[in-house]
C-alpha cells in the first residue's frame, strides 16, 4: 500500500491538545461577541444612557478584536 501511487498519510488534527468541541465552542464564543459589539455600536445614545455607557465606551469595545473577551481577565 505505501508504494502505491496516491497513498497519503493522514494524521489526527489537533490545536495543540484542544479537543474539536473545544475550538467550536470558541469559534462559536467569538462570533456571538463579535454579533453582541455589532448590536451594540447599532444602539441610540438615549438606549446607550439608559444601559449606563457613553458613546465613547462603545467606541472602546467595538475597536477590540473578537477575541479579546474583557469578562475572561
Amino acid at each position: 500500500m505505501k508504494g502505491q501511487k496516491g497513498y497519503v498519510l493522514v494524521q489526527k488534527f489537533s490545536f495543540h491538545g484542544l479537543s474539536w468541541r473545544t475550538v467550536l465552542q470558541t469559534v462559536a464564543r467569538w462570533h456571538q461577541r463579535y454579533r453582541e459589539r455589532v448590536e451594540l455600536a447599532s444602539m441610540s445614545d438615549e438606549a446607550l444612557k439608559d444601559i449606563g455607557l457613553s458613546r465613547a465606551d462603545v467606541e472602546r469595545e467595538i475597536s477590540r478584536p473578537f477575541w479579546d473577551d474583557p469578562m475572561s481577565k
